[in-house]
C-alpha cells in the first residue's frame, strides 16, 4: 500500500479553471436546447448492429478541434503522473492492482474503434493512484486513471472493474468533454470568461486552459446515462458480465451514505440508473455470451 496523494499539491492549478467552467456551463445551459434523451436500441430485425444505440455525438463537439483537446489532456495527465510520483502515490508497474487494470483494459480497448475511429490512433495509458477516493476517469485520447479507493473500498470484481472502465472510456469515445467545451465556446460569454480567468487571449488558446479541468470535468445526466450504456456494451464484448453493472451501482449506493462519491459526479446512482442498465441487459447479454472469456 502506498500513501494517498495530496490533492492540494497536484490540483491547485485547476481551481480557477474549474470556477470559470462552472460559470460558463451554467450560462450556456440556459441558452442552448436540451440534449435529446438517450434511446435504447430496439431488438428488431431491422437493426444495423447489435448492442445499444445512443444516437450521434453532440454537434457542439465539432466546435473544438480533437487534436487540441487530446494534446491538452495528454499534457495534464503527464503532469498529474509526475506530481503523484513525487508524492510516492503512483503505483509501480509491478503493482498487482495495476497489472489487473491493464489486463482488463487490453480486453476492452479493441472494441473502442467502432464507437470512435480516432481511438485507433490514441496512445492508451492506464495508471493507478494511491488515494482513498472512490474515483476513476478517462481523459480524451485514452488517458485512464483509477484510484485505489474505488478498488479497495468497493471490493470490485473484475466484471465490476470492467463496468467502471467501460463507463469512463465511453465518456472519451463519445467526446463528452469536447462537447461540453464546444457548448461553452458557442457563445462569446464562455470564451471571454475563461480567457479572463486563465489569462488567455483567444478561443484557440482556451482549449489549453480547459484541458486542465479535464481531470475533474463534470458531465450531464444524459452524458452519464450514455456512458453507462456504451460502457455496458464495451465490457460485454470484452467478455465481462454486463450484469455486474447492477451490482456495481448497488455497491455505489451503499457507499453513498447520504452524499455521492466523487465518481458519481452530480448524479447519484439511484434506482432509476440501475433500472436503465437492467433494461439494456437483453441487448448486451448475447454479446457477452459469445465473447471469449479470460
Amino acid at each position: 500500500m502506498f500513501p494517498s496523494p495530496s490533492h492540494a499539491a497536484w490540483r491547485a492549478s485547476v481551481v480557477s479553471a474549474a470556477l470559470a467552467l462552472s460559470l460558463v456551463l451554467g450560462l450556456t445551459a440556459c441558452a442552448q436546447p436540451a440534449a435529446p434523451p438517450v434511446v435504447l436500441a430496439q431488438a428488431e430485425a431491422s437493426r444495423s448492429r447489435e448492442g445499444v444505440d445512443v444516437g450521434r455525438n453532440s454537434a457542439f463537439a465539432k466546435l473544438i478541434q480533437p487534436d487540441e483537446i487530446e494534446a491538452s489532456a495528454t499534457k495534464q495527465y503527464n503532469e498529474m503522473l509526475r506530481a503523484a510520483a513525487e508524492q510516492k502515490a503512483l503505483a509501480p508497474a509491478n503493482h498487482a492492482q495495476l497489472i489487473r487494470l491493464r489486463r482488463i483494459a487490453e480486453r476492452i480497448i479493441p472494441f473502442t474503434n467502432e464507437w470512435n475511429p480516432r481511438a485507433k490512433q490514441w496512445k492508451w495509458e492506464i495508471n493507478l493512484l494511491g488515494s482513498k477516493q472512490i474515483n476513476a476517469f478517462c481523459m480524451p485520447g485514452g488517458k485512464i486513471a483509477f484510484y485505489t479507493g474505488i478498488l479497495e473500498q468497493l471490493k470490485l470484481t473484475d466484471d465490476e472493474v470492467a463496468q467502471v472502465m467501460g463507463h469512463e472510456i465511453a465518456h472519451a469515445l463519445r467526446e463528452h468533454a469536447r462537447a461540453r467545451m464546444g457548448k461553452g465556446a458557442a457563445t462569446n460569454i464562455g470564451a471571454s470568461i475563461v480567457s479572463q480567468v486563465l489569462g488567455l487571449g483567444d478561443l484557440g488558446r482556451t482549449v489549453a486552459g480547459y484541458g486542465v479541468e479535464l481531470i475533474s470535468l463534470k458531465f450531464s445526466r444524459d452524458d452519464e446515462t450514455e456512458a453507462d450504456l456504451v460502457g455496458l456494451e464495451l465490457a460485454a464484448r470484452a467478455g465481462y458480465d454486463p450484469r455486474a453493472g447492477v451490482t456495481l451501482w448497488k455497491k455505489m449506493q451503499a457507499a453513498n451514505k447520504g452524499a455521492p462519491p466523487q465518481w458519481l459526479s452530480t448524479h447519484p446512482a439511484g434506482n432509476t440508473r440501475i433500472t436503465e442498465i437492467e433494461k439494456a441487459l437483453p441487448l448486451v447479454l448475447p454479446l457477452y455470451e459469445r465473447a471469449p472469456k479470460g
